[in-house]
């Protein structure tokens, strides 16, 4: 069901209406396929939900390894969330993937005596990728590599617990160091999957633009891509996924999204990301 976002407040930052980028969705229950992925890597689809695509089991043991993680930490960026593992995001090279260094076995904790949903992921992707002449494999440089995802908790109070924002501009202007700046020529692949979720809210919500370099410089965050105002999207399509715990989301990351606002005082939202996108044709990286 398509929707329109509105608000009742104007922003000075809008300087022209937001072109409206057409989207491609599909929600299916089970299991995620290969192709869907690569769908999304060649920006054929813009939005995949796969349904009960592991298990809660799985879920529910994955959400208290997170709680007890003693590499728990706060963000210190402008985000507001808890984490587990690095992200790159307003970071130099050799700032992340020290952090990323240093995180693994935290990472890797929360998967400790459970079969690996996000590694089970890769490694498919890979075998598939491979068949094809292409490589996988994650991010690098001398001080490190990058983890095959990170736990992140959102706590962003009002409307969204996330901002809406875009994925491209922090991987566009990340700088010296980093081999990953060439996947923002191409589709930026945001996958999540969600252990956990709230009774109400914490859904995400896809707007119908896939903003310009011209349009982050207007809205002033051209090296950030976040957040986007509420005044910039007022007027545009946009689509909710309503998430469960055990569902897996993968996004066109160059598309504006953003996390509803989360209610009850209950189970939190917990969501395992990662990044990747081709880099050649030959190569697709793989990233936090």
């Amino acid at each position: 069901m398509i929707t329109h976002y509105r608000s009742k407040t104007m922003s000075s930052q809008i300087s022209q209406a937001p072109a409206i980028s057409p989207v491609s969705i599909r929600e299916r229950t089970g299991s995620i396929s290969t192709a869907d992925i690569i769908s999304v890597l060649k920006g054929e689809t813009t939005a995949l939900h796969m349904k009960q695509a592991f298990s809660t089991e799985v879920a529910e043991e994955i959400t208290t390894n997170f709680s007890g993680s003693t590499g728990l930490k706060e963000r210190k960026d402008g985000v507001p969330g808890q984490y587990v593992g690095a992200s790159h995001y307003r970071k130099d090279a050799a700032t992340y993937f020290a952090e990323a260094e240093n995180a693994r076995p935290y990472v890797d904790a929360l998967f400790k005596n459970l079969v690996d949903p996000v590694r089970a992921i890769f490694g498919a992707l890979k075998r598939e990728l491979d068949n094809q002449g292409i490589e996988l494999r994650l991010a690098r440089s001398e001080h490190g590599q990058a983890n095959v995802c990170r736990a992140i908790s959102w706590s962003g109070s009002g409307t969204f617990s996330l901002d809406p924002h875009d994925d491209v501009a922090q991987v566009l202007r990340a700088g010296d160091g980093y081999e990953l700046s060439s996947v923002a020529q191409n589709t930026v692949a945001a996958l999540n999957f969600y252990p956990s979720m709230p009774e109400e809210g914490g859904n995400l919500r896809l707007w119908s633009h896939k903003p310009t370099v011209a349009d982050r410089i207007a809205q002033g965050v051209e090296t950030t891509g976040y957040p986007y105002s509420a005044a910039y999207l007022e007027g545009l399509p946009c689509r909710e996924f309503e998430l469960k715990a055990g569902d897996i989301a993968l996004i066109d990351g160059g598309f504006v999204h953003g996390v509803t606002g989360q209610t009850g005082n209950g189970k939190r939202r917990l969501v395992l990301n990662s990044f990747f996108g081709f880099a050649r044709p030959d190569l697709v990286l793989w990233w936090t």
